[in-house]
């Protein structure tokens, strides 16, 4: 598995706490493996609890229109790549 960033390893953290994974640990989240289906198994309701607290945090949004929401949330480290380029917070 690959070595988290420290901002991988926080939106991880995120991810964790406002999804209440009880069984994932967040330093487990290997940052290439997808995040849904075969990866951890999100799904859409997911993702949506996910661009409300990234919103929150980070103070940009993800729009649930946007063309590139498939990109965007490919992995842990591309969703982390994102909050990077276009966090305010």
């Amino acid at each position: 598995m690959a070595d988290l960033s420290a901002l991988e390893l926080e939106v991880a953290h995120g991810i964790v706490d406002t999804l209440h994974l009880e069984d994932v640990r967040a330093e487990d989240i290997d940052p290439e493996d997808p995040l849904f289906r075969d990866g951890l198994g999100l799904d859409s309701i997911d993702a949506l609890e996910i661009a409300l607290a990234i919103s929150l945090k980070y103070g940009f949004q993800i729009r649930s229109d946007d063309d590139d929401n498939s990109r965007i949330f490919a992995s842990l480290r591309s969703l982390s790549h994102h909050v990077e380029k276009n966090r305010v917070k």
